[in-house]
C-alpha cells in the first residue's frame, strides 16, 4: 500500500513539474496576423502586427520590433514601390529561432 502511496505521489510531482516546465521545452512560437503573404498595399503603408510567445527578442528585416509582455506587437511601416519581403525573427532566452516571412507588394 506504502509503495502505491509513493509512486502516485512522484507521478504527481513528474506531472506538475511537466506541465509547470512546458514553456522552457517548447521554445518560442510566432505568428502573423497581418499583412498576410502576397498582399498588394496600395500606398505603401501597411500595419505589421501578430503575436510572439515565450520570445525575448523580436525583430524585423533585422531591426527590434517592439512587442507587449504578453507578446503581441503591432506598428505601421512604409514601404517603397516594388516587392519587399519582410523577415519576422522570434527568439527565446535559449537561442532558439523561429522565422516567418511575408512578401508584400506596393504598385
Amino acid at each position: 500500500m506504502t509503495r502505491y502511496l509513493i509512486l502516485l505521489v512522484f507521478l504527481m510531482v513528474l506531472g506538475y513539474g511537466v506541465v509547470e516546465g512546458w514553456p522552457l521545452l517548447a521554445g518560442p512560437t510566432l505568428s502573423i496576423s497581418s499583412p498576410l503573404n502576397n498582399a498588394t498595399v496600395p500606398g505603401g503603408t501597411v500595419q505589421v502586427s501578430g503575436k510572439a510567445n515565450r520570445a525575448t527578442t523580436l525583430t524585423l528585416d533585422g531591426d527590434p520590433l517592439p512587442h507587449d509582455q504578453d507578446g503581441t506587437f503591432s506598428s505601421i511601416l512604409t514601404f517603397p514601390h516594388g516587392g519587399s519581403i519582410l523577415t519576422f525573427v522570434a527568439k527565446d532566452r535559449f537561442g532558439r529561432v523561429v522565422t516567418i516571412t511575408r512578401t508584400i507588394f506596393v504598385p
